[in-house]
């Protein structure tokens, strides 16, 4: 594959990656010995944020915004975001550090739970491409870390009408185990288009991965470590909604969520703190 990857922070980026159609064997157990075929696709390097900041700074101000409060966000979480950097801030090795605080376990529950969620709303956003990070996650029962993306629209059409584009996201107590989802509307929640991708005798948590999407008019592919695993298209949403991925760009997000309805409540045994590491954010658009 000449897709270009730059793993060191010393190396220059390069703006160009190209996909060629080559055959790849598949790494995850999904798919253990079995061969597939990439779609030949040039991409351009648009944006990106290396993390090269020194040690405790926060994310850069000019890329990122941080979502801040408590409340559940619609899906009964327990963690309060905060923009402090003890909760998001550079490691001065090359990774975005964003952490959970240590809380305090009374009786029978965990309480001072604080996170960090970031964003790019209002100051990057885009419709197709492909968008990509490399991620170390955190792990144990109620940790919920993500990448992804949600409509740009969303304050004036509201959800899931905006759309929401999951490329990563962990239930920590399965850290073997992440998701691809995809939210619109008549496909939500429970309902959402999604396929899973496990590691063979690895966790996610153990090393870092490389979480993407290639998305266009009418298809999303997701791929971890360059490997596809699923590809949606409008007619997988035929029958429940319609295909709102053609319309508007869309803005990034990363975060770590304690608790709610996608993963178990944390226990007693969780380990706090957690961090979840990013080495880059990338985007490309397709070059035809």
């Amino acid at each position: 594959m000449n897709f270009t990857k730059i793993k060191n922070k010393s190396d220059k980026l390069v703006s160009v990656a190209i996909y060629a159609f080559i055959l790849v064997s598949l790494i995850g157990c999904n798919d253990t010995g079995n061969v597939q075929q990439l779609p030949q696709r040039k991409y351009q390097l648009v944006w990106s944020d290396e993390f090269d900041s020194v040690a405790g700074a926060s994310p850069d101000a000019t890329k990122w915004s941080f979502d801040l409060g408590g409340g559940g966000w619609g899906n009964n979480e327990y963690e309060v975001y905060t923009n402090s950097p003890a909760n998001a801030s550079t490691d001065g090795n090359g990774n975005l550090a964003i952490k959970t605080s240590l809380p305090k376990w009374v009786t029978d529950h965990w309480e001072n739970i604080y996170s960090a969620r970031i964003n790019t709303k209002g100051k990057f956003e885009q419709a197709y491409g492909r968008f990509e990070a490399r991620i170390k996650t955190p792990y144990g029962s109620g940790m919920w870390p993500a990448f992804w993306l949600l409509g740009a629209n969303k304050d004036t059409i509201g959800w899931p009408q905006c759309g929401e584009i999951d490329i990563m996201e962990l239930n920590g107590s399965k850290s073997s185990i992440i998701n691809g989802s995809l939210h619109g509307p008549g496909y939500s929640h429970g309902a959402a288009i999604t396929k899973s991708f496990a590691l063979a005798n690895a966790r996610y948590n153990a090393d870092f991965h490389v979480f993407a999407i290639e998305w266009g008019k009418d298809y999303i592919d997701y791929f971890v470590d360059n490997v596809l695993y699923q590809e949606i298209t409008p007619t997988n949403v035929l029958g429940k909604g319609d295909w709102v991925f053609n319309d508007h760009p869309f803005y990034i997000l990363l975060n770590i969520a304690v608790g709610g309805d996608y993963v178990t409540s944390p226990t007693q045994q969780t380990p706090f703190p957690q961090t979840m590491l990013v080495d880059y954010v990338r985007v490309y658009k397709e070059v035809k």
